[in-house]
């Protein structure tokens, strides 16, 4: 797989997630990404979030700028907390493959409630 956005200045925003080769079935990464922005789907006001993504990789790892860029696109979308690990978890596995994957999102307080949502793939739950 051609990886476009590592080193390139000129990459930009989109769902375009890129992933490289790897050959360790040992390895256990973890992804945490602390600045995580979407919106409320009815009031429209922002939500934020400290996403960890935890993976056994298949054949293949995710790139991470192209990760960010792909998180990026979620900032002015209206979507539900639990929608959004979903659809992040279900990206990321069509795209590497892995043995197992989890997201885990934690928002940050409104109206006095944190909403964590965690959505998990192993190939049995697929």
């Amino acid at each position: 797989m051609t990886l476009t956005k590592l080193g390139n200045p000129e990459a930009g925003r989109d769902r375009h997630l890129e992933a490289f080769a790897v050959d360790d079935p040992s390895l256990a990464i973890v992804l945490d990404c602390s600045e995580f922005t979407c919106r409320c789907p009815v009031t429209g006001q922002p939500d934020w979030a400290t996403i960890e993504i935890r993976y056994h990789p298949g054949p293949r790892v995710v790139e991470t700028k192209s990760l960010k860029l792909y998180l990026e696109t979620f900032r002015e979308v209206g979507v539900f907390h639990e929608h959004v690990a979903r659809t992040i978890r279900d990206d990321l596995v069509a795209l590497l493959d892995p043995i197992e994957l989890s997201v885990s999102m934690r928002f940050n307080r409104r109206g006095g409630i944190a909403v964590t949502a965690t959505s998990a793939y192993t190939p049995a739950s697929n």
